[in-house]
C-alpha cells in the first residue's frame, strides 16, 4: 500500500459525487496520504453541507455532471486521475425516476469522459455495480466475465451502459480506464433515506425504536462490504497498470442472510421494537449476492479486512455522533 500511497502525492485528483458515503472517505484518505488537491463534484442531490470532507488541500464544486460549466471549471485544473462516484442512485430511485437515471449515469458519464479524454488522464476509475450487471442467470459466486443483459431496473441497465462507454473510451481513444463493481458498500457516512440504502435506514429507525421492515422473508443475502476496503480497492486500480482496461469485482466475497444484519443493527441499538415482514419490491429478484473477489485479489492485492461485525458498531458510532444532523437530514 505504501507504493500506491506514493502514486497520489503531489497530483491533482478529481472524485465526482466526492461527498456521498464512498465519495467522502475517499476524498479523506486522498487528501491524507498528501494530493495536491482533491476535487469534489457534487450537487448535494444525496449529500449534505455538513457532511462534506474538509481540507486545505480539498476544493468542493457544487454542481451536476451535466452541467458543462460546472466541468469545465474542474478540468481546467487537469486531474491526473478521476474517480468518477456520482450517479443516480439507485434501484427504487430509478425505477420511478428512469428518464433521471439515464441523464446523469448514461450522458453524465459519457460527459465526464469526454473531458477526461480531452486532457489526457493518468486513470479513470469507474464506479459500476455489482449488484447491478450479474443477472439471474449469472452464477454465484459472481465472476467479471459471467454479466447479463437480462436487468430488472433502469439503474442497471444504466451502470452497464457506463462500463460500455468506458471501454469504448479505452479501445479508441486508449484513456486507462477500470471498472470497479461494487457490492453492497456500507460504512460511515451514508445519510438515511427513500432511496438510499438498507443498513443506514435500518441504523436510523432502529435508534428511534421502530420496527425493521424485511423485504421478502429475510433468508435473503448481501454481500455487504466496508467503506474503508472499498476506499483500499480504488487506490489499487488507480495506480496498478494491470487493471487498466478491466472491469473487477469488489465485495467481501462473503453471504451475509437480511435477517442476521436487522438482528445485529437492533441488538447495537438497544431496540426492542423487532422486525416486520414486508412484501418483496418487484423488481427485487435476487434472493442470493455474492462476489467473486479472486480477480481483484491477483489484480491490484485487494484484500478486505473488515469484518460485518465491526463494520456495523462503526456505522452506529458514526451515528451516535451525527444524530441530530442525521435527522435533519434524512430524507423520507
Amino acid at each position: 500500500m505504501d507504493k500506491i500511497i506514493k502514486g497520489y502525492k503531489d497530483k491533482v485528483i478529481l472524485v465526482t459525487g466526492g461527498a456521498g458515503c464512498i465519495g467522502g472517505n475517499l476524498v479523506k484518505r486522498l487528501s491524507q496520504i498528501g494530493a495536491k488537491e482533491v476535487i469534489i463534484i457534487d450537487d448535494l442531490s444525496s449529500s449534505y453541507n455538513w457532511n462534506i470532507p474538509v481540507a486545505d488541500n480539498i476544493s468542493f464544486i457544487r454542481g451536476d455532471i451535466l452541467d458543462e460549466e460546472i466541468l469545465k471549471k474542474a478540468f481546467k485544473k487537469e486531474p491526473a486521475y478521476v474517480f468518477h462516484l456520482a450517479a443516480h442512485f439507485a434501484n427504487q430511485n430509478s425505477v420511478d425516476n428512469p428518464e433521471k437515471d439515464l441523464m446523469v449515469n448514461g450522458m453524465g458519464t459519457l460527459k465526464v469522459l469526454e473531458y477526461a479524454q480531452s486532457i489526457g488522464v493518468d486513470r479513470f476509475v469507474y464506479a459500476s455495480s455489482g449488484c447491478g450487471v450479474y443477472g439471474l442467470e449469472s452464477k454465484l459466486p459472481f465472476q467479471e466475465h459471467d454479466i447479463s443483459i437480462k436487468l430488472h431496473t433502469p439503474y442497471q441497465i444504466t451502470k452497464l451502459l457506463g462500463e460500455l462507454y468506458t471501454n469504448f473510451f479505452q479501445n479508441l481513444y486508449k484513456v486507462p480506464i477500470v471498472n470497479a463493481r461494487f457490492f453492497n458498500v456500507f460504512g460511515p457516512g451514508e445519510v438515511p433515506g427513500k432511496y438510499r440504502n438498507v443498513i443506514p435506514n435500518f441504523m436510523f429507525w432502529a435508534m428511534q425504536g421502530k420496527q425493521l421492515p424485511i423485504t421478502g422473508d429475510g433468508t435473503e443475502t448481501r454481500d455487504w462490504t466496508f467503506v474503508e476496503d472499498i476506499i483500499n480497492g480504488l487506490l489499487s486500480m488507480g495506480i496498478r497498470k494491470e487493471a487498466i482496461g478491466e472491469s473487477i469485482n469488489l465485495g467481501s466475497g462473503k453471504e451475509t442472510r437480511v435477517i442476521d444484519m436487522a438482528n445485529m443493527v437492533n441488538d447495537i441499538t438497544n431496540n426492542k421494537s423487532g422486525i416486520v415482514f414486508v412484501e418483496r419490491r418487484n423488481w427485487d429478484v435476487k434472493t442470493r449476492l455474492l462476489s467473486s473477489i479472486d480477480k481483484a485479489k491477483k489484480l491490484i492485492e485487494y484484500n478486505p479486512n473488515t469484518s460485518f461485525n465491526d463494520g456495523i458498531k462503526r456505522v452506529h458510532e458514526w451515528f451516535a455522533d451525527n444524530f441530530e444532523n442525521i435527522k435533519k437530514s434524512a430524507d423520507f
